[in-house]
């Protein structure tokens, strides 16, 4: 299993540092041991190829009355191992909260 965090300043310029003191700030401070990519967009013209691809395959709850961007930091996605997404899951959700669905796809053997 593989942890990937992708850092964007797009929700209340909440990551307004430049890459590297971003990382070493998620690492000090809120003990981020998982990796962390360079910001990126997950909304608007400039989004990422990944975040267009994810929301396209997993659109959000709302998605049909208000689209399917992102609203918050910590939207959270479960991809399996064959790079399928498999579950989205709303930026409050905790990661405990994910810890069945993980198991599930680790446990699931494709042939």
């Amino acid at each position: 299993m593989v942890v990937i965090g992708t850092p964007c300043n797009q929700f209340g310029s909440q990551e307004p540092l430049e890459n590297s003191e971003m990382i070493e700030k998620c690492r000090i401070n809120h003990g981020v041991t998982f990796q962390l990519t360079e910001k990126i967009n997950v909304n608007g013209p400039g989004t990422h190829p990944l975040y267009k691809y994810l929301k396209k395959e997993l659109g959000s709850f709302f998605g049909k009355l208000f689209g399917n961007n992102i609203k918050w930091n910590f939207t959270k996605f479960l991809i399996d191992r064959n790079g399928k997404p498999y579950r989205r899951y709303a930026p409050a959700t905790k990661p405990e909260n994910i810890e069945e669905d993980i198991k599930k796809l680790l446990a699931f053997r494709s042939g």
